[in-house]
């Protein structure tokens, strides 16, 4: 196998929108080469891919799954990607391990668009793919159609390989464009070689010039052969196709119907003779074949083995007990799914699991190198939920089963807010998140309850004002006495909280202003409307004291007391975070989004040319906070799933009047509080 050609190892990732095919694709590439003895299926819950219990519930791709297998002497191993934007990340941190990508979508112009931005990340990171138009059999004959949209998203040349043939109930066949033999499908078996069909002579002949012109532009040779009107070589044209597909030049097009088989082979053969192997990858990215190197694709925990770390092997050949960066490696697995394969090794340009790394992350590189490998950007969160335990014992292991989710998952965040005391979990999206919470429960035995997370209010006062607060309390034995007084002032937006004194002729002896401003500050937790004070300067100006009965305690409460008169005749008024939002969209959306923001109360500060992105624009908003829950939801469905956003927060503003006061009451009437 490629233990003794290890450079005819290639490393393909299936990618692709969600419900193209993926899956079904991968179970095919594994029967029709002897991988497996029979296909699993989706609806079966018995498939390769997808063996996580939460992909299989509700039958998608939740993570990255590892296959090999053998053809045509070439050792391959498979990563199925998810194909739901809420799991891309998945996807992405795979793509910079593989050699190759099989872009699998379905023939649908309306959906082409959801490639966008997976073709924009393959072209910056110089994958070098493929096309693979699955369910060729819900065409309807527009092919070309389907062409013109997939070119709109693609900005490299899409060269066409292979040419249909449609008989009355669908297609039945193909035509090889580089050695224009047809073939015809057969179920269950290889297409055989048939008679070119006469009526689609001509049209075969336009799509063969056409791929060949296409591959002139980047070899002058053939541009000669073409003007001159000589027919090419075989053996130039699938030169051309494997030198410019390495170099991410074009992206060759190959159609079929993954779960009848049919295009399965040819595709095979196109990645057995076009797709790089190992070692030129290896060369392409700058890294030392020689060296000791190894990159974390994916982590796994899984509830019966601990963890395991998807690699790719870039350098010289990794043994099992061997050390990585002071971590020993405690076994070495080849990936079939769910199912494992002890290896004595690793050859260079494997995909591979070692086992029990720990303190090893997703996209850490392992071994002697300079500099870390360049690792896939880290999707910024989008969708939160306040998340707590059912059971009040299982708190102190929440925030444990969190770190070890993120080192599975690091599209995954989570914090504890620190008005709100909640800890929410931040994710991709409600799909994503209940993935995740589905895991803690299946993992760690750690069922949670989880909510909208409560807005982080403020509240500030409009007007100036002084106040008295005089604390008197008698006991059997030493009383209690402080007296205070205080003038309250706003401050400008963005100012916090002051305190000063000026205090003068010893009304308020200095030990005891301390207590004061302790018990301003206290107070300010919780306003007359129910949130935190802040933009605010209070001053003690006067007071009074008795040489036996005051302290610092009396004077804390005597402060409470000013400020629960004073507060409320400042005129308080709430404020709500305001969040920057910097929002992506193609731009036939961009009127779209606009109304989208308006219509949340949104301040659209400007939109321009998304630079670098084709056709998309970037608008730049203030958004409330308060409408940010399900923002993401409605803009993937205004924008076919491909819109997505950055967002900080930015500043407090107040909320308006009317919605305000019925905040303001509905807090008081909920609100625990506490005694003033």
């Amino acid at each position: 196998m490629h233990e003794n050609d290890p450079s005819g190892s290639c490393t393909v990732a299936l990618v692709g929108p969600y419900l193209s095919g993926k899956t079904t694709l991968l179970e095919s590439l594994l029967y029709v080469t002897g991988a497996t003895s029979r296909k699993g299926r989706i609806q079966d819950g018995n498939t390769v891919g997808d063996s996580a219990p939460e992909a299989r519930e509700r039958q998608m791709s939740v993570e990255v799954s590892a296959a090999s297998t053998v053809f045509e002497g070439r050792y391959f191993t498979f990563l199925d990607c998810p194909g739901s934007v809420e799991f891309a990340q998945e996807m992405y941190n795979a793509l910079v391990g593989v050699d190759a990508a099989v872009v699998v979508c379905e023939p649908d112009p309306e959906r082409v668009l959801l490639l966008a931005p997976l073709f924009k990340f393959l072209d910056d990171w110089s994958v070098p793919h493929l096309l693979f138009i699955n369910k060729l059999d819900r065409a309807d004959g527009n092919l070309r159609g389907v062409l013109q949209a997939l070119r709109s998203v693609c900005s490299r040349p899409l060269v066409l390989q292979q040419y249909p043939i449609t008989g009355a109930s669908g297609p039945v066949g193909f035509i090889d464009l580089v050695t224009e033999q047809a073939y015809q499908y057969r179920p269950g078996a290889s297409a055989v070689p048939v008679p070119l069909p006469e009526p689609l002579r001509e049209e075969e002949h336009r799509a063969r010039i056409e791929m060949l012109e296409t591959l002139a532009d980047f070899d002058d040779h053939l541009l000669e052969e073409l003007l001159e009107e000589t027919e090419p070589p075989r053996a130039e044209i699938l030169h051309d196709l494997q030198n410019e597909l390495a170099e991410d030049l074009i992206v060759p097009v190959f159609l079929g119907m993954a779960d009848q088989d049919f295009g399965v082979r040819p595709l095979l053969g196109a990645l057995v003779a076009e797709a790089p192997e190992s070692r030129t990858t290896t060369l392409r990215r700058g890294i030392d074949p020689e060296s000791f190197l190894a990159q974390v694709l994916k982590t796994y925990l899984t509830p019966q083995g601990g963890k395991l770390s998807l690699v790719r092997v870039w350098g010289s050949v990794l043994e099992d007990g061997s050390t990585l960066d002071g971590v020993r490696i405690g076994g070495i697995y080849r990936l079939s799914g769910a199912q494992q394969t002890a290896l004595p090794r690793a050859q260079a340009g494997d995909v591979v699991a070692l086992a029990r790394l720990e303190g090893v992350k997703t996209g850490d590189t392992l071994g002697r190198t300079s500099a870390p490998l360049p690792t896939a950007e880290r999707l910024s969160p989008v969708f939160g939920l306040a998340i707590s335990s059912e059971k009040r014992s299982d708190e102190v292991k929440l925030s444990t089963a969190l770190a070890k989710l993120l080192e599975e998952d690091p599209a995954l965040a989570w914090e504890q807010e620190p008005d709100t005391r909640e800890v929410l979990l931040w994710g991709q999206g409600e799909i994503h998140l209940q993935v995740t919470l589905d895991r803690l429960k299946r993992k760690y035995n750690l069922p949670l309850v989880s909510r909208t997370p409560q807005v982080p209010y403020k509240e500030t006062i409009r007007k100036t004002t002084n106040s008295h607060g005089r604390y008197k309390h008698q006991t059997g034995g030493h009383g209690q006495f402080g007296d205070v007084y205080l003038d309250l002032q706003p401050l400008p937006r963005g100012s916090g909280f002051r305190f000063a004194e000026t205090i003068v002729g010893g009304a308020v002896p200095r030990q005891y202003i301390p207590g004061v401003e302790v018990g301003v500050r206290e107070f300010l937790e919780q306003g007359p409307l129910g949130y935190p004070v802040v933009d605010l300067a209070v001053t003690l100006t006067h007071g009074s004291f008795h040489t036996v009965d005051s302290s610092e305690q009396a004077f804390k409460q005597a402060a409470r007391i000013a400020m629960q008169e004073g507060l409320p005749r400042c005129e308080p008024v709430l404020l709500e975070p305001i969040l920057g939002v910097e929002i992506a969209v193609p731009n036939a959306f961009t009127a779209s989004v606009l109304r989208l923001l308006t219509g949340r109360r949104g301040q659209i500060l400007g939109y321009e040319p998304k630079p670098n992105w084709n056709g998309w624009d970037t608008v730049i908003a203030h958004l409330p906070q308060a409408q940010m829950q399900d923002f993401i939801v409605e803009l993937r469905s205004l924008t076919l799933g491909v819109g997505f956003f950055r967002w900080h927060y930015d500043h407090l503003q107040e909320v308006p009047e009317k919605r305000g006061e019925t905040m303001a009451v509905g807090h008081r009437s909920t609100a625990t509080g506490r005694p003033r």
